[in-house]
C-alpha cells in the first residue's frame, strides 16, 4: 500500500495556480464584457479594473493586449462556430434560404461588437488579419452549405451573395443608411432573393 502525502507546499502551490487561472478567465471574461458593451479598444487598465485585478496581472498572463484579443477572439469563435452549418442543406430553396437568411442575421447580430472591435485593429494585427481572411471563407462555406446549387467556383453569383451577406453591407445599413435591424434584414433579404431568382427557375 503506497502511503501519499500532500504537504503544505502542494497546496500553497495548487492554491496559486487555481488564482492564476481565475485571474486569467477574469480578464478573458473583461474584454469580451467590454467589447460586447461597445468599448472596441479597451485598455489594459479598464481590463484591470473590469476583471478586479492589477494591471501588471494582465500583462503577466498575456505579454501584450494583442496575445489578449487572439485569446478573446479564439473563446468567442468557441462559443459561436456552432450557429454555422457543417453540411449541404435538404428541403425546397425557398425554404433554405429563409433559414439562411434567419441564421445569418442572427450571427451578424451577436458578433457585431467583436467584429467593429476587429476591424479597427486588423490593420496593425497580423492576427486579426489572419482570423478575417478565415471568417470570409467560413462565410463563404456557409452560403454553399445552405445553397449546394451554388458551385464553389469563383462565380459572380457567389461573390455577389458574400458581399451582401457580410457584416460590412449590414453595418452600412444600419450605420451610413440608418435604417433600423428590421429593415436592414428586410432590405438584405429583398436584394437576396431576387439575386437567387435564377436559382428557382432553374
Amino acid at each position: 500500500m503506497i502511503s501519499l502525502m500532500i504537504t503544505s507546499n502542494d497546496l500553497q502551490t495548487d492554491g496559486r495556480i487555481q488564482r492564476s487561472e481565475r485571474s486569467r478567465e477574469s480578464i478573458v471574461q473583461a474584454v469580451l464584457d467590454l467589447v460586447g458593451e461597445g468599448i472596441l479598444s479597451p485598455t489594459a487598465q479598464q481590463v484591470a479594473a473590469r476583471a478586479d485585478v492589477g494591471v501588471r496581472t494582465v500583462f503577466r498572463h498575456f505579454s501584450d493586449m494583442e496575445t489578449l484579443f487572439a485569446t478573446m477572439n479564439s473563446r468567442l469563435w468557441d462559443e459561436y462556430l456552432p450557429l454555422f452549418v457543417r453540411e449541404e442543406q435538404e428541403g425546397p430553396l425557398q425554404t433554405r434560404i429563409d433559414h439562411m437568411l434567419e441564421n445569418r442575421f442572427r450571427i451578424l447580430d451577436r458578433l457585431a461588437p467583436y467584429t467593429r472591435a476587429g476591424s479597427l485593429h486588423r490593420a496593425k494585427s497580423p492576427f486579426l488579419q489572419k482570423q478575417h481572411d478565415w471568417n470570409i471563407r467560413m462565410f463563404r462555406a456557409d452560403i454553399l452549405f445552405w445553397l449546394p446549387e451554388i458551385k464553389a467556383d469563383d462565380s459572380p453569383l457567389l461573390s455577389a451573395l458574400e458581399v451582401l451577406l457580410s457584416f460590412e453591407a449590414y453595418e452600412r445599413l444600419h450605420v451610413d443608411q440608418k435604417l433600423s435591424t428590421r429593415k436592414a434584414q428586410a432590405t438584405i433579404s429583398l436584394a437576396t432573393r431576387a439575386l437567387l431568382a435564377s436559382l428557382d427557375e432553374a
